[in-house]
């Protein structure tokens, strides 16, 4: 069984980005992977500052992305770019933190101008840091997110192509857990 893990990069606690994330990291259990899914934010504020990788939370999530197979790095976009608050984590990581990993990159935003966000922002960060293969990304538009008391809603129209990305993400893998099995 492979394993996941699932970043949350917002900052805010009612966050659309981190609802999606949580109804991906469902669909992507019953597809047979184990996914965590840990919010940036819930991090100790100081030591993310600091810079200080040894405190016990932070190297939790180093370890837990060390022991992943596959990583999605989920992020409003701010300023044409994913979260400050993700950007800390990611610094405090080892260089090739994610060597050796499927990466999906997802971001939700205001206006369709942030769309390259996925293409000028995430993927080279992910690219830098040895992530061995990064999938196809999926940009979500905030007005296509409706959080509700029963889970989160997206807009049919934007729905399939991101459970369609999210598949090719499950496949990508499944492929590379069969041919680490076969060889």
């Amino acid at each position: 069984m492979t394993r996941i893990l699932a970043l949350s990069g917002s900052p805010s606690p009612a966050s659309r980005t981190e609802a999606v994330l949580e109804q991906l990291a469902r669909r992507l259990r019953g597809q047979g992977h184990r996914v965590a899914v840990a919010a940036v934010r819930d991090l100790p504020p100081g030591a993310l500052l600091a810079g200080d990788a040894d405190q016990p939370d932070i190297a939790a999530v180093a370890d837990a992305i060390a022991s992943a197979d596959g990583v999605i790095v989920a992020s409003p976009v701010f300023k044409a770019s994913y979260s400050g608050l993700l950007k800390v984590l990611l610094d405090l990581l080892p260089q090739f933190a994610l060597d050796g990993k499927v990466v999906l990159p997802l971001a939700t935003g205001g206006s369709p101008a942030h769309v390259l966000a996925i293409d000028y922002a995430f993927r080279p960060v992910l690219h830098s840091m040895g992530a061995e293969h990064v999938v196809r990304g999926y940009f979500l538009l905030d007005r296509l997110i409706a959080v509700t008391d029963h889970g989160v809603a997206i807009d049919p129209e934007a729905e399939a192509p991101l459970l369609s990305v999210v598949d090719g993400f499950s496949e990508a893998l499944h492929r590379r857990t069969s041919l680490a099995i076969a060889s």
